[in-house]
């Protein structure tokens, strides 16, 4: 501690950036380490890995899980990653390549273990290099991201990453269902697309005036223009391998027939065409093809008008070469462009667009005329828009006031992109805070208003997002009212009566603590399925998870399973965010397990042969014990300790964190310096910054020595072992508890003075209380010894993370005490939080 006390603010900023450096290359070593385990595994013919697809499905056949029922559930099977921007996670692109390039180097060692010295050594100097790199590249902007470069960020991933896995992902899909049911059965894995990727960068506007019309515009261009370059490269190489000439091999009537038509419809394309092609009729058709994309991409009257024509053409060859000896020779190639064209389209990613419902309140009431409409009760809001969708005509001219005439032409925006990236361009559009049938009504009312209707109805899924806990708690019965809504109900026939609802683990957890955040979903999602199905509407759930266990993170696999029986159904779409965006899809091999890691888990969770289900009365009781004891602890301390705001923002470097130029929304809701409008993202990475991590865990340990009073240890114990739900839920607490540090802890409580200690003496009693209950729950003797590497790995690191948070700590002392002025001390600050976040692998 004295080594680090008083540094000067440029060395203090090199010194956390050494420790930063090192546990960047140290991520990165784990992810390739993880991908040569893998590999190895693969190697040596073992049994499959642990959630991998032959795994789950050996285990689904050894259960005499019916092949029939298996392709009911394959038939509707979708998995859907939705990316948002993260404000506390933006790396710029040019140091995720160079990260790219080390991993590469990495890699290679592991396919190639017997180098001779002279490729060994070319191999240190490739890490030497970008090592280096890395080292002399500022890591984050010196200014606040925009909207574009956060779009920029996230198609990285999709264009780099997860366009080059989806099809292996199928393979492997295919090869399982073979290996579990022969042969025959793989067909039932090859129709469709499995995955779908989604994003809300550059279209999620909730609290963000920096997302608009305009960069919905701009972002799905941006992501056309990408995807269809991919294609057109993918083109590119397959004309390179397919060099055919009619002279050695027949091709299909129907390929030879395209070529014609082809040769007619576009004759200044044919005309390009070299001669020495003629006799290659696979090359003839490429050319065609990669012109037409490139005339997409221009935008002229040759190009491609969607994905369905390309898939045509795509199939024409496909056709021709498994008939004509081409099954290897060249097949596989323009088998793997089918399934990219089939799962990213013309759009790449599907965008999501979000907006409060209090902005459509305002839009609404502004275009209907009527005063104070926001304050008119939600009952009456539905009768008024009800009456008015029955009544108006799209696109009525007038003069909206700016709130409006905002949102209208969010809606022409959409309009657009679907018109030109195809249907699967745009997503939900998703209501935050819903509260009432309303809230959907005016999606609906506002949507016509602009025009954006098609054969007279809304082509969108009007999605309500319920996040605190009351909301949660009401849910079902909004749902109720909304599908009884005739006008609604017309609206959901349209979209095949499927309805979307996304649930919010962050604000949930911020407002209740994590053990009452995750019962309320947990029952919200068996009570809507029921309201649903009792009108019979379909569910689809989209899960609003953060990264960190305090935001609804957990291991992809543990947190499907440990959904309410009956309420998956094939269907999984979900958040992802910042630092967990780059550790689950930041590589490959790595973004290749996460996808089958939550293929199979929701397959699993899906088959009514395989429903568990809980001892809904006794395990309920005790969960609602857990619940609302934990509920009980966790308000009284952040609602009720008078000291708790001003401990907040002196034991936690919140100060820092908000001068931070880390995203482009604000970091409150209504620019306040309460806690209690704060963004959950901020709100978890403060107390994450700052050693506690407490929404993770705090409250638990009441909860359970209150259900262990009526309930009995006994019965926690066997809810541990047999129920997913309260398994997952201990085991993501169990992981918090051991990232946390009670003794770094106390070096932050310290700059909150006497208030400081009253508090802090209050959180360390709940923090060993946890720990004690949750070892006791589970019959251990220390936190995470049945999951020993997980619990070395974090031993090995924490040691490592301390001198940052030293640092941190004495250098926010020093800031304050001088005014917090920008320059060199909250330079330095800026580096220890970002240095800390990568080192516990944790932000907001």
């Amino acid at each position: 501690t004295a080594q680090l006390a008083g540094l000067e603010p440029a060395t203090a900023s090199e010194v956390v950036r050494a420790f930063s450096a090192y546990f960047g290359l140290v991520n990165m070593a784990e992810r390739v380490h993880r991908i040569r385990r893998r590999r190895q595994h693969l190697m040596e013919g073992a049994e499959p890995q642990r959630g991998s697809l032959t795994a789950v499905f050996g285990r689904i056949a050894a259960a005499g899980v019916p092949l029939s029922e298996v392709r009911d559930v394959l038939e509707g099977l979708r998995i859907t990653p939705v990316f948002t921007a993260h404000p506390t996670e933006a790396v710029r692109r040019t140091v995720l390549a160079k990260e790219q390039r080390i991993a590469r180097a990495l890699i290679d060692r592991i396919e190639h273990p017997a180098m001779t010295p002279v490729e060994a050594e070319a191999n240190r100097a490739r890490l030497r290099q970008e090592v280096t790199l890395v080292w002399q590249t500022e890591e984050q902007r010196p200014t606040r991201p925009t909207v574009a470069d956060e779009v920029e960020q996230a198609l990285f991933y999709a264009s780099e990453i997860l366009y080059r896995v989806v099809p292996p992902l199928h393979e492997a899909l295919e090869e399982a269902v073979a290996a579990a049911y022969g042969a025959q059965a793989a067909a039932a894995a090859a129709a469709g697309s499995v995955v779908e990727l989604a994003s809300w960068v550059g279209g999620d506007m909730d609290g963000n005036p920096n997302v608009g019309a305009a960069t919905i515009r701009a972002t799905l261009a941006r992501q056309r223009q990408l995807v269809l370059a991919h294609h057109r490269d993918e083109v590119r190489a397959l004309f390179d391998h397919l060099s055919q000439s009619l002279s050695r091999v027949d091709v299909a009537p129907a390929l030879t027939a395209r070529v014609a038509e082809l040769r007619e419809a576009f004759p200044a394309v044919a005309e390009e065409i070299p001669g020495r092609y003629d006799a290659m009729p696979y090359r003839v058709l490429l050319w065609f093809v990669a012109r037409r994309l490139e005339a997409a991409m221009e935008g002229t009257g040759e190009g491609y008008a969607g994905p369905g024509e390309l898939l045509a053409d795509l199939r024409v060859a496909a056709a021709s070469l498994r008939s004509h000896r081409g099954i290897h020779a060249g097949l596989f190639g323009v088998h793997r462009l089918i399934r990219r064209v089939e799962t990213f389209g013309f759009h790449l990613a599907t965008l999501d667009i979000r907006q409060h419902a209090e902005v459509h309140r305002q839009a609404a009431g502004e275009l209907l005329g009527v005063s104070g409409f926001s304050a008119l009760c939600a009952a009456e809001r539905a009768r008024v828009l009800a009456e008015a969708l029955e009544r108006e005509p799209a696109a009525v001219q007038d003069r909206p006031g700016e709130t409006a005439a905002r949102t209208l032409d969010v809606f022409r925006a959409v309009a657009e992109g679907r018109r030109t990236a195809g249907e699967r361009a745009v997503g939900p559009y998703i209501v935050s805070m819903a509260a009432g049938p309303d809230d959907a009504l005016a999606v609906l009312y506002l949507a016509r208003r602009a025009g954006l209707e098609e054969g007279g109805r809304v082509p969108l899924d009007v999605a309500p997002l319920f996040e605190t806990v009351a909301d949660l708690d009401g849910a079902g019965a909004a749902m109720t009212a909304l599908l009884r809504a005739p006008v609604y109900r017309r609206h959901l026939e349209g979209r095949g009566n499927r309805q979307v609802v996304m649930l919010g683990y962050s604000d949930s957890n911020k407002d209740a603590g994590i053990a009452a955040s995750r019962w309320a979903l947990y029952r919200a999602q068996a009570t809507l399925v029921a309201a649903a199905g009792a009108e019979g509407v379909a569910l689809t759930f989209f899960h609003g998870r953060g990264g960190t266990v305090g935001r609804g993170g957990s291991k992809p696999r543990q947190g499907v399973l440990a959904s309410p029986p009956g309420t998956v159904r094939g269907r999984l779409r979900i958040t992802e965010q910042g630092e967990i965006i780059h550790a689950k899809y930041g590589l490959r091999g790595i973004a290749e397990r996460t996808l089958e890691l939550m293929t199979g888990a929701v397959l699993e969770a899906s088959l009514p042969s395989l429903a568990r289900r809980p001892d809904e009365g006794v395990w309920a009781a005790a969960m609602e014990v857990v619940a609302s004891s934990a509920r009980g602890a966790y308000a009284a301390l952040v609602y009720e300790a008078p000291d708790f705001e001003a401990y907040f923002r002196a034991a936690t470097p919140i100060d820092v964190i908000e001068r931070m130029p880390i995203g482009s929304r604000p970091v409150s809701r209504h620019g306040s310096a309460s806690w209690r409008d704060l963004r959950a993202i901020p709100w978890t990475f403060a107390w994450t910054q700052s050693r506690h991590l407490l929404p993770g865990w705090y409250g638990v340990g009441s909860g359970l020595e209150a259900a262990a009073a009526a309930h009995g240890e006994e019965l926690l114990a066997r809810m541990a072992a047999e129920w997913p739900f309260f398994a997952t839920l201990l085991a993501d607490v169990e992981m918090v508890l051991a990232k946390a540090d009670m003794a770094i802890a106390s070096r932050y409580a310290r700059l909150a003075g006497e208030a400081g200690r009253r508090v802090f003496e209050a959180i360390r009693a709940e923090y060993e209380r946890t720990r004690a209950w949750i070892c006791r729950v589970e019959g251990t003797g220390e936190i995470l010894d049945a999951e020993p590497t997980l619990q070395r790995v974090i031993r090995l690191r924490n040691p490592y993370v301390d001198p940052m948070s030293l640092v941190q700590v004495d250098l926010l002392q020093r800031w304050r005490d001088a005014g917090r002025p920008e320059g060199d001390l909250q330079h330095a600050l800026f580096t220890t939080v970002r240095g800390i976040a990568r080192g516990l692998q944790n932000t907001g």
